[in-house]
């Protein structure tokens, strides 16, 4: 999974391959969820873990958003940040990548399985193919990139990781883009044009 930080949005994007030890357990696996207009989380590492990941966060921030409105996005890694600290005993299995966009702008954070790395770069890639993602991300990420190229940088990002990594793949991949117009989600055609 990607997230890049671009000059007036933000990328979150994965390949779609879930695994099972050597086994492909989906080739179409949903690895990026919205959690509110303004906010979207990549998932790698155990499923059920990350699920439930995903229905928290999404009850938090509509308990938020009820007395306070919507929550930033640093409040946002904050509290995934708490709640994975929180169960560092009996921790979720699992890298995520929390981004969005709010009256900060773009923001990205990555956050490992006890709740470290509450800490906002350009980039970053989680699961296994991620250390080939990040070649061709410290290779070729620029400043101010435009959302359309930050987009096409993602996606050959994880080209590279499909393309080397035994537990990514699967059928396409999933990009979204998330700016002051809130979250949308890349059609396939959309993101055929991203070549």
């Amino acid at each position: 999974t990607i997230g890049i930080i671009a000059k007036d949005g933000v990328i979150i994007a994965s390949e779609k391959k879930a695994t099972i030890g050597y086994m492909v357990d989906s080739k179409v696996a949903k690895k990026v969820y919205k959690l509110d207009d303004h906010i979207g989380l990549t998932i790698a590492g155990s499923v059920g873990d990350a699920m439930a990941m995903v229905r928290i966060l999404k009850a938090q921030f509509r308990l938020f958003k009820l007395d306070r409105g919507p929550i930033t996005i640093k409040a946002a890694a904050s509290l995934l940040s708490n709640i994975l600290h929180n169960n560092k005993y009996y921790p979720y299995y699992n890298q995520f990548i929390i981004a969005g966009f709010d009256k900060r702008g773009p923001q990205v954070y990555s956050m490992d399985p006890v709740g470290g790395g509450s800490h906002t770069d350009k980039y970053y890639s989680t699961g296994s193919g991620s250390p080939f993602a990040y070649g061709v991300l410290e290779g070729d990420f620029k400043e101010n990139l435009s959302k359309q190229d930050a987009a096409k940088l993602a996606v050959k990002a994880l080209r590279s990781a499909v393309g080397r990594d035994i537990a990514s793949g699967g059928k396409g991949f999933t990009v979204v883009i998330i700016d002051s117009n809130g979250y949308h989600e890349l059609t396939d055609t959309e993101i055929s044009k991203l070549n």
